[in-house]
């Protein structure tokens, strides 16, 4: 079928009309032939009724003179296209009478012809087909007149059609005369109808490539009201996601010109200064430079993935085990500022999640909590099933006793580059950020509270757990 919409809809439309116009020509042509029938056939008993009135001489007469029982006449003034019902040729009805010794009075010369003179008189009144002279005939018996005769009318089978076919033709001239003219109505009338989609077609494929606001086309109709909403949602959409994309651009730009800006500064003092041990100290400046900024790539690459969707195979995993290579890992930072790392790990716990990122989950937890804790702090990191009943969840929870958050900034806290006022800790501002899209990933929820002993800062990832029904899994992510 052909793609284009208005030609698809008038090729519907116009055979649908047809075929129900053909379906009742066909249907009127069967019940005027059955009315026309049963009308002749009242007709032809008529004929018999007036033919039993008469006597043996008139009766003769009427034999000699044929009996003509067109229903109309053409007349000359009139066209053959208005009167298609008319009798176009002599329509002879044949007739005999008998006595009740079965001795025919009277009788048209014709059945003679036809050898149809001595033919048997059915045993009771009505209608019969009979086959004479190799043509069908119609025949009307009536028998026990008022004066004792038989009577029987006969007419060929074929002379009704005229007028059926006269009916049949008045009915189908309008519909084919109708047909071309509702096919240009139905053309113009569906090209009406899909103007708002050619006119929001218009208008998109007109707009600049960086005109992002809604389309507009009027008092668009119900139809196309659905489309031109989902453009819309489409287009508000694409535009957050551009000016996000724009922030995130200018905002990593704007924390890689940092540590670049000081990697340049020591570099230059490590060339102009001739003390070694200075320039030693200025060469490792140079080099926690590079690291903070090979950090700041990696986490910006990773959240690169997170926003892409990127699909990525998850297995049932330990999130202990996780936390415990966690703590080993960040070892070195927690004796930089002699800090002590509490584990209270569920090692039985299992989610369904990718090792590696919810490796990367628990050490961005444990860098913001090493970085923003205070000297000689402690940290705690627990891995628990929820207690709840019908809760099936692993709750994984840092806590450190720093100096925390304020309330107004808690909500920010997993916006990229955030970071809180006052805190003096060197840092690009994206680790809860990467939390936040982690446990999005898995279906997770992220939660911030107090620390330790009413101090600090609380974020508390809940997981569904391993093997959870999806209601559940859409409870916990809830």
């Amino acid at each position: 079928m052909s793609a284009s919409i208005r030609r698809r809809l008038m090729l519907l439309v116009l055979g649908s009309i047809a075929a129900v116009w053909a379906i009742a020509l066909a249907s009127s042509y069967r019940q005027a032939t059955q009315e026309v029938g049963e009308w002749e056939e009242a007709r032809l008993a008529e004929v018999a009724q007036i033919l039993a009135l008469l006597d043996q001489a008139n009766l003769a007469t009427l034999a000699n003179a044929h009996i003509d029982v067109r229903e109309e006449e053409r007349g000359g003034a009139t066209s053959a296209s208005e009167n298609d019902d008319d009798d176009s040729l002599p329509r002879d009805a044949l007739f005999q009478v008998r006595t009740r010794d079965g001795d025919v009075i009277a009788g048209s010369p014709a059945l003679r012809a036809l050898g149809a003179w001595d033919l048997p008189l059915p045993a009771v009144t009505g209608t019969q087909d009979v086959v004479l002279g190799g043509q069908t005939y119609h025949s009307f018996t009536l028998r026990g007149t008022a004066l004792g005769h038989t009577v029987r009318v006969f007419e060929q089978a074929n002379t009704r059609s005229d007028l059926v076919s006269g009916v049949a033709s008045r009915i189908a001239r309008p519909a084919l005369i109708a047909l071309p003219v509702l096919a240009l109505l139905v053309w113009f009338s569906i090209g009406w109808s899909l103007a708002p989609l050619r006119v929001l077609s218009d208008a998109i494929r007109s707009r600049h490539i960086n005109r992002l606001e809604p389309v507009e086309i009027g008092d668009a109709p119900t139809e196309v009201r659905p489309l031109v909403d989902a453009l819309n949602l489409l287009l508000s959409r694409l535009h957050h996601s551009l000016e996000r994309e724009r922030a995130f651009t200018a905002d990593a730009a704007h924390e890689l010109k940092t540590p670049l800006a000081a990697i340049k500064v020591q570099a230059q003092v490590a060339l102009a200064e001739p003390d070694p041990a200075r320039q030693r100290l200025a060469m490792e400046r140079v080099v926690q430079g590079v690291d903070r900024s090979a950090r700041l790539a990696e986490q910006l690459l990773l959240l690169a993935r997170l926003d892409m969707h990127e699909k990525l195979s998850k297995a049932p995993l330990a999130p202990g085990s996780l936390a415990k290579h966690a703590v080993l890992a960040n070892a070195g930072n927690l004796q930089q500022k002699n800090m002590r790392a509490m584990l209270d790990c569920d090692m039985q716990a299992k989610i369904d999640a990718e090792p590696v990122l919810i490796g990367i989950l628990f050490d961005n937890l444990l860098d913001n909590a090493i970085k923003y804790g205070s000297e000689d702090g402690n940290i705690e990191i627990s891995v628990r099933s929820a207690t709840e009943p019908l809760d099936n969840r692993v709750v994984v929870t840092v806590r450190d006793d720093g100096p925390g958050v304020a309330s107004a900034d808690v909500a920010r806290l997993t916006s990229r580059f955030f970071r809180a006022t006052g805190n003096q800790a060197t840092g690009s501002g994206l680790g809860l950020s990467i939390v936040a899209r982690i446990a999005e990933h898995f279906g997770a929820t992220v939660r911030f509270g107090p620390g330790l002993e009413s101090r600090g800062l609380a974020v508390e990832v809940s997981f569904p757990a391993s093997g959870a029904a999806p209601d559940e899994r859409l409870k916990a992510a809830a």
